[in-house]
């Protein structure tokens, strides 16, 4: 008799696959996600930085009534803290897609900037998208 998938099974699975090095965090009241990596060195040169302490981080709240209220810049600010000081990263980058412009705006004002276009970048929802390397350099 086979049991049920759970959905705690299903997020375990979609988002915590034990082959990797992400860390990753769940937003209290399961309103969201936040990881953060090291970037290898094949990616790092890929971005052009070279012999640098750099994190790659990837977030979002899911919820669409918790958009817009401010808690999407603490979170990224927040681990932008974390990193920088505990992780002693020198950048921190992350590529979100270049339609997506309430996150763009979010990351801005965590003091991300805009460095280049990354085209075909992510395949979300069977297309291709655009994304921006975005980066937080200290």
């Amino acid at each position: 008799m086979r049991v049920e998938t759970t959905h705690l099974e299903k997020v375990e699975k979609a988002f915590y696959p034990p082959e990797d090095d992400e860390v990753r965090c769940i937003v209290d009241f399961e309103i969201g996600y936040i990881q953060f990596y090291q970037l290898d060195d094949e990616t790092k040169n890929d971005y052009g930085y070279f012999g640098e302490n750099v994190y790659g981080t990837d977030q979002f709240i899911g919820e669409i009534e918790y958009w817009n209220k401010g808690i999407g810049t603490l979170l990224v600010s927040s681990m932008v803290a974390f990193l920088t000081e505990e992780k002693k990263a020198e950048r921190v980058v992350m590529d979100p897609q270049s339609r997506n412009t309430r996150a763009l705006r979010c990351y801005e004002k965590c003091g991300f900037e805009k460095v280049k276009i990354l085209p075909k970048n992510e395949l979300h929802e069977g297309k291709y998208q655009d994304c921006w390397l975005m980066e937080y350099h200290k």
